[in-house]
């Protein structure tokens, strides 16, 4: 109701001519709903902050306008169609099937009609391609990929000795299949004495038992499961894995998803560990206060931490203000190189790719209110835990885009 009621105050106010519009295209049905609710009311937030700082382009508002693509590559298009027709020129989504699918239109759209382009802003799909052989100028990125998320997961995995057997279990899309791919290749590069004891793909959120995929990860005696899965599908895995008995440690690449731990519970206590773009524990005071009050306000499942919300708004803002206009071909080009010195620390935008290069934590997900893990998650009574900070020049991956650029 309280999604429905947001949904309602910003599509009643679409037509407002003091606004920039950002449509955020995500799942509001389907088995994602509520990280595709919990999402939206983040980006409501940091649409708020900016809006209270005065807004943009002299005083012009950011409006979030939300469409359901049921976490869907066709529904997407529909709904961009939909938000084109609105006369929206930016446009937020995720998951890399939908981004694929999106990056591919806007690219074709834009060629056809320069008078109405739109910007596409890819807050969490982390399919390598769209940065990288597929990359285009009306594309940015604002999460590193997973290329450099599997390098890093890796690099803290192999310090571990007790590592010894890797079960690879994940959802069969560009996504899952990238992580797969990384990780055999980076595994063996690094720590050949692992095995990989096991290779699956579950199709994305149709899995409703995973209790035969836990059986077959307990045969073959693996110590860890390195799973790309998110939402219920994570959820519903790790559930199992407690359920059976399951003694491996979860390394989970999207396990601080808004949403997630209100499905898991107790059952992921001391047994996951993730990465993330930042965390609520990680937060300064100010920061934590913040949080906490958006949080109430929109009555969030999670801590209201989603980064890259936060960043998405927040670089749209600056580059609106840089370009001084919100013509797409200025704010693109305002955005290239572009600077966001975030909560997490300083991020900018990789003008030659449209590739955030950005830190990243790894966290284990432990009992709440021991030192550093004062909040704890979803009402589980665990949180988040950093256990090491990457700062972004540590982690910039190499440059593979040839990009075709337009005339100011």
């Amino acid at each position: 109701m309280a999604a429905s009621a947001i949904l309602a105050a910003q599509l009643g106010g679409a037509v407002a001519a003091d606004t920039i519009k950002l449509a955020v295209l995500g799942p509001m049905s389907g088995p994602f709903a509520l990280q595709g609710e919990e999402r939206l009311k983040i980006f409501q937030a940091s649409a708020d902050i900016v809006n209270a700082r005065g807004g943009v382009l002299g005083g012009k508002k950011i409006e979030i306008v939300a469409f359901d693509n049921k976490s869907n590559p066709q529904e997407s298009l529909i709904v961009l169609k939909q938000a084109i027709d609105q006369d929206i020129h930016f446009v937020a989504s995720s998951a890399s099937n939908v981004a694929n699918a999106l990056s591919d239109a806007l690219l074709k759209h834009n060629a056809r009609n320069p008078d109405q382009r739109v910007l596409f802003f890819d807050f969490n799909a982390l399919d390598p391609a769209l940065t990288e052989s597929k990359c285009n100028f009306w594309h940015f990125r604002f999460e590193v990929h997973s290329d450099t998320q599997v390098s890093v997961l890796t690099d803290y995995m192999i310090k571990q000795p007790s590592i010894r057997k890797v079960y690879l279990l994940n959802q069969d899309y560009a996504f899952g299949q990238a992580v797969s791919r990384a990780a055999k290749e980076m595994l063996a590069a690094k720590r050949p004495d692992i095995q990989i004891v096991g290779d699956d793909f579950v199709a994305l959120g149709k899995v409703k038992d995973f209790a035969p995929y836990v059986a077959k990860i307990h045969a073959s005696g693996a110590d860890i499961v390195l799973t790309g899965n998110w939402g219920n599908d994570l959820s519903l895995l790790v559930k199992a894995g407690n359920e059976a008995g399951l003694k491996a440690t979860f390394y989970a690449f999207l396990a601080g998803y808004p949403g997630t731990w209100a499905g898991i519970g107790t059952a992921g206590g001391d047994r996951v560990k993730t990465l993330d773009a930042w965390h609520i524990n990680a937060a300064d005071a100010a920061w934590q206060k913040t949080l906490l009050e958006y949080k109430a306000r929109y009555n969030t499942v999670s801590n209201a931490a989603y980064l890259p919300a936060f960043r998405v708004v927040e670089m749209l803002a600056g580059a609106l203000n840089k370009a001084g206009a919100a013509d797409p071909v200025k704010v693109a080009y305002a955005l290239e190189g572009l600077k966001y010195a975030g909560p997490s620390g300083i991020s900018w935008m990789r003008p030659e790719d449209h590739q955030l290069i950005a830190p990243l934590y790894i966290l284990n997900f432990v009992k709440a209110g021991q030192p550093g893990v004062r909040y704890d998650e979803e009402k589980t009574g665990y949180g988040w835990k950093t256990e090491a900070f990457i700062e972004a020049k540590d982690i910039v991956p190499p440059m593979k885009c040839q990009m075709e650029r337009p005339s100011m």
